[in-house]
């Protein structure tokens, strides 16, 4: 398994890290992995948000958001094409 060392870490940051590690009961290393891997989780979540977001607001500034359009009709019609 690939390992990680981190050099000239800010002690407030250790201290964050090795405080949360003690009321988990983990080692630091174990809470440092821990903390990436919710980084990276939180990461990928906002990209979901943004790209909504854009779909969202092209939606809103398309003009076709009217939703009392019956769905059984818009077949229809493509089927009659």
């Amino acid at each position: 398994m690939p390992s990680l060392q981190i050099r000239d870490l800010p002690e407030h940051l250790y201290n964050v890290l090795a405080e949360r590690a003690r009321k988990n009961r983990r080692s630091l290393a174990q809470q440092a992995t821990i903390e990436l891997e919710r980084l990276t989780q939180a990461e990928a979540r906002n990209k979901r948000l943004e790209a909504v977001a854009r779909l969202r607001q092209a939606y809103d500034t398309s003009g076709f958001n009217d939703t009392t359009v019956d769905p059984v009709e818009v077949v229809r019609e493509d089927r009659d094409r």
